[in-house]
């Protein structure tokens, strides 16, 4: 899956966990965090520490893979420009 924003990784760990029948508070507690971090994680990720996601991705079973964009992709073009807010 192509995650393009904060949102999208919040909503893609989250579907995840749900698809596991995990609770926030289990996940919470598999990993040393508290409930209140995963629901700020899953609905203000963008203020999230980068701790938390790989926590969440370990708990989860989830890997991160980051990949150079396709040269022929024309988002990639220049004349696309850079129109994320981080």
């Amino acid at each position: 899956m192509k995650i393009t924003s904060p949102e999208m990784l919040a909503h893609s760990l989250k579907n995840a966990r749900t698809r596991r029948q995990l609770t926030q508070q289990a996940t919470a507690e598999q990993i040393g965090i508290k409930q209140s971090t995963v629901s700020g994680f899953e609905h203000h990720p963008e203020r999230s520490r980068l701790e938390t996601l790989f926590k969440l991705l370990s708990a989860l079973e989830l890997e991160l893979h980051v990949t150079e964009r396709d040269s022929t992709d024309a988002s990639a073009s220049p004349e696309a420009g850079w129109d994320q807010e981080w």
